[in-house]
């Protein structure tokens, strides 16, 4: 295939330099709309350097500068600082291209290197998928949200991730802000409530909030709102990220139209879930569509090489996890089921539930409600939780009681049992007094930094909980929080955050199932205790999930206090629910996937089948199957597990070794704080001089490994939409700190749950380089040059030589194909003649200049007429070059093109057998907003920049 060459210097791509409304600025990325082309743009001039645009070319005369009419200057500055910081920005600012498939910056992030997380993210970004997405189902505790933090990441510096969507459950935003922000550098502005509210302080009330920022997380439910959808549907994002998707697979939901909504308007789709599917194909189904509409076939069938090509599945014991997360994931202690023998009171208020109301004689249960069966064992589970949940179980019936005789004889059947209970209420309860102990024996009290969660499943018993541990465990009140989903979700997330902090006061966080998905408990904590346990083995392996994840250092102890009535039947149902804390064990080290054992796949569905066991109508082992079972079944809950956890894991594709490097830089600078401390040396005279003075206040500490500054106003007004809290405990707008060095980000990041700030922020922020002040420095410098402009400079070369940027981009404005070139001149004088050389990479051909050390500059170089002479002539032949190389990117492109026509073709065709039904019409508009799509991934363009011009050194000059 020939590649057919556009007139560059008509081209809009991303890198080309334009004057609109007489101000210059940078395309950064460009797309086709209904209204013509639109071109977002940075703001490269004095009055416009920190203002992102965008301009409709059919509203604004937009001007492409001609890159063959580049001015040649010289760089006057000492060791050509000024062309150092211009190159090195220049090559920051250069998406990498879609195509490529080493990592950039996703591994240089404060994530440990783990190879299983970054097998997921080579997975989202595999070119033979034409957009990211992907489902990231890894097992509870594998560290999903740094998947997605590695992810985004690696968009961001491909030009992918400009306007990006985070949806999460409410009591996990701050938790998820966090962890992007402070170990990925990626800022996101939380729209919970207060968010929200801020927000509506700044906008007028007709804004749509998702215009005004380009990075928010918010929560699922807050944004499913009809108030919320409308904005929504005008909105396009670059990726959206939904967490716990496991919520949106149901059709008839809010949740999956807002899921629908947002997959439509995204080109990268990224969902987590460690319980993906609810054993229906059909749902399964609904989550992979929404990734890729054309991987299900319109009659619904699974495929299983679509669902390896789209999904992620990982456990603690998969191999390719086992082998490399060693010390920083103790495994789990036995389970520790301990039995605790009812007071009297607690035997009479069981007996009375047995004859009563579980187990009635001739006369039948006094229920006088529609479902008999069912709230009896409403009751006995309030029982075995609290007395002080079966009080409000009893006082909540009575209160809904009528007036005629059936009602009549209920409500003396509760009145009778709600006597009992008195009794054990005004008596030691010996459960709760056996969890007093047992905290005290692992080390709960004042004084000892031991930590404990406690979960229980009804409200009135968490708040009992809360209202008695305090004076009985010896300790201050604000040592034992309380957390449900009755409260604010800013409240939520503060206790979440205090319980992290190894300072916070907090020594047991009492909670109910609203923590039980998300949420890490492990920072400080270790022991988990079930005070009831749930009917439910997916909702144990959440659980414990909480506190049994990648980096817990000690080994997690699971403990379930089993009240355990002297009544055999009593007795035996306790002994079943032991059983499931077992199971789950068993399951959680063989498998995986708990879900798979009672094949119900969600909570109310395994809570009706043990219903059933304690009911005496199923047996335990026809509930529960045996691990051995799962694996040899032929249904879709195996066919997942055989497909994601199975013990070999394929192969990751190994780059090569020019592809693994991980530095996104020029090789100008040893680090990324050498280019920030040069560029603030070229932006103010004196650095280090207080702002008064002119200066920023610069100190570096390298044995520290620390660099604080004052950031300048144009700084400081960037800093805005880092997060709030984060803005308010740091004070960061007037005193930024940064960690300069992996290990030094790591202590400070580490140091926050230590000291005794009440922050969970660092002190000191990494300068990972998606760092926004990296970004400001950079804008700074490319702000240096005037007006299509290019230093000319000395270096380690024969004859003058131009330094060439060439990039392939497609009609969607990215970059699918870059190229570095040198264009040498043995005689100036008689431009005609050049020797165009390819470069592998920004470094190569740097040092092919000599520019692979620091160069003194004695004097600006001379003779700028005769190099001006150089770059229309060095423009010119890199196009031709570039012909050839763009050709093979353009037809592996078009070929990948090509295959995904093919299967929407495919689709088509067994849709039209179908198309009667209407969800497959509704199904037809996503499938063809995918093969418009498609065609926009074509390349259409490509630019060729002169970047340097660099004459003989004939002093030498490195130094």
């Amino acid at each position: 295939m020939t590649a057919t060459k556009p007139d560059a210097r008509e081209t809009l791509a991303p890198g080309s330099v334009v004057v609109v409304r007489d101000e210059e600025w940078l395309v950064y990325a460009t797309e086709e709309t209904t209204d013509g082309t639109l071109v977002h743009v940075q703001g490269l001039g004095e009055l416009v350097r920190d203002t992102n645009a965008s301009f409709y070319t059919r509203l604004d005369h937009v001007v492409p500068l001609d890159p063959a009419k580049a001015r040649v200057v010289a760089d006057a500055s000492p060791r050509h600082r000024r062309a150092r910081l211009w190159l090195e920005s220049t090559v920051r600012k250069t998406a990498v291209p879609l195509g490529e498939r080493a990592l950039s910056v996703a591994t240089r992030g404060l994530a440990d290197p783990l190879s299983y997380q970054q097998s997921a993210v080579h997975k989202a970004l595999d070119p033979a998928n034409l957009r990211p997405r992907i489902l990231l189902a890894d097992a509870v505790g594998l560290g999903k949200t740094l998947e997605i933090g590695m992810i985004l990441s690696e968009l961001v510096r491909r030009g992918r991730g400009d306007r990006i969507l985070v949806v999460t459950p409410r009591h996990v935003l701050e938790q998820m802000q966090h962890e992007l922000w402070t170990r990925f550098a990626l800022p996101f502005v939380r729209l919970d409530s207060a968010g929200i509210q801020r927000v509506r302080q700044k906008l007028p009330a007709t804004r749509n909030p998702f215009t005004y920022y380009r990075r928010a997380i918010i929560s699922i439910d807050t944004l499913k709102s009809d108030r919320y959808v409308a904005s929504l549907r005008r909105q396009r994002w670059d990726a959206v990220v939904i967490d716990e998707s496991h919520n949106l697979s149901n059709v008839s939901t809010l949740n999956n139209r807002l899921a629908r909504l947002l997959a439509r308007n995204t080109e990268a789709l990224v969902l987590a879930s460690a319980t993906p599917h609810n054993g229906k194909a059909e749902s399964f189904a609904e989550l992979v569509r929404l990734l890729d509409p054309s991987a299900v076939p319109a009659d619904g069938t699974l495929d299983r090489d679509e669902l390896r090509r789209l999904v992620v599945r990982r456990h603690r014991h998969s191999p390719e996890v086992a082998r490399v997360v060693g010390a920083d994931w103790a495994e789990r202690q036995e389970p520790n089921n301990v039995l605790v023998a009812a007071t009297p009171a607690e035997d009479a208020v069981a007996r009375e539930l047995e004859e009563t109301w579980l187990w009635p004689g001739r006369g039948g249960s006094p229920y006088s409600g529609q479902n008999a069966a069912l709230f009896p064992w409403t009751l006995a589970k309030a029982f075995l939780s609290s007395p002080a949940a079966l009080k409000e179980t009893i006082d909540g019936r009575l209160g809904r009681l009528g007036n005629d005789d059936r009602a009549d004889a209920e409500r003396r059947a509760l009145l009778q049992l709600a006597e009992l209970n008195a009794e054990t209420l005004r008596r030691p309860s010996a459960k709760y007094t056996k969890l007093v102990a047992h905290l005290k024996q692992i080390g709960v009290g004042r004084g000892s930094p031991a930590r404990a969660v406690v979960f229980a499943e009804r409200l009135e018993t968490l708040r009992w909980l809360h209202r008695s541990l305090p004076k009985d465990l010896g300790v201050s009140d604000d040592a034992v929080q309380i957390m449900h989903g009755g409260l604010a979700d800013d409240e939520q997330q503060r206790i979440v955050e205090a319980f992290k902090q190894e300072q916070a006061p907090v020594r047991v966080l009492v909670t109910g199932d609203v923590a039980s998905e998300g949420v890490n408990l492990h920072a400080q904590c270790h022991e988990l205790i079930h005070y009831d346990i749930p009917w439910s083995l997916i909702r144990i392996e959440q659980r414990n999930g909480r506190i049994d994840r990648y980096g817990q250092k000690h080994p997690p102890r699971v403990t379930a206090l089993l009240l355990d009535p002297s009544s055999d039947r009593f007795a035996g149902d306790v002994r079943i629910l032991a059983k499931l804390v077992e199971k789950e064990d068993e399951a959680h080290t063989a498998l995986g996937d708990v879900a798979s054992l009672m094949g119900r796949f969600d909570v109310k569905g395994e809570e009706d089948a043990i219903r059933a066991v304690l009911a005496g109508t199923k047996d335990f082992d026809e509930v529960v199957r045996p691990v051995a079972a799962v694996a040899a079944a032929d249904d879709f809950a195996a066919m997942f597990t055989q497909l994601f956890d199975a013990p070999e894991t394929p192969p990751v594709v190994t780059a090569t070794k020019s592809e693994q490097r991980t530095d996104p830089g020029s090789g100008l600078y040893d680090d990324d704080v050498s280019y920030l401390e040069d560029a603030l040396g070229e932006a103010f005279i004196d650095p280090t001089a207080p702002p008064a003075r002119g200066g920023v206040g610069w100190r570096r500490n390298a044995a520290f490994g620390t660099v604080e500054l004052n950031p300048p106003p144009d700084l400081a007004q960037r800093l805005e939409v880092l997060p709030q809290t984060y803005l308010t405990d740091r004070r960061v707008t007037e005193r930024l700190v940064l960690a300069t060095t992996l290990a030094r980000g790591k202590d400070r990041l580490a140091a926050a749950l230590r000291d005794d700030s009440d922050s969970t922020w660092p002190d000191a922020h990494y300068l990972s380089p998606l760092h926004p002040v990296l970004d400001w420095a950079a804008d700074r410098a490319l702000a240096a040059l005037g007006r299509n402009e290019v230093f000319a400079v000395r270096g380690a070369v024969n004859a003058p030589t131009v330094l060439l940027l060439g990039t392939l981009t497609n009609k969607r404005g990215q970059v699918v194909s870059s190229a570095w070139l040198t264009a040498q001149f043995p005689a100036p004088d008689s431009p005609s003649f050049a020797l165009v050389a390819p470069h592998g990479s920004a470094r190569e051909a740097l040092a092919a200049l000599g520019w692979d050390a620091v160069r003194t500059n004695p004097r600006p170089v001379a003779d700028l007429d005769v190099l001006q002479r150089l770059i229309a002539p060095a423009v010119h032949e890199a196009e031709k070059h570039l012909l050839t190389v763009f050709a093979a990117a353009e037809q592996d492109v078009a070929q990948r093109v090509e295959q995904w026509s093919r299967r929407l073709d495919r689709w088509d065709v067994e849709a039209d057998a179908l198309i009667q039904r209407s969800e497959i019409k509704q199904r037809r508009t996503s499938v063809e907003q995918e093969r418009a799509l498609v065609l926009a991934m074509a390349p259409d363009q490509h630019l060729v920049r002169p970047l340097l011009v660099v004459v003989p050194d004939m002093e030498g000059g490195t130094q």
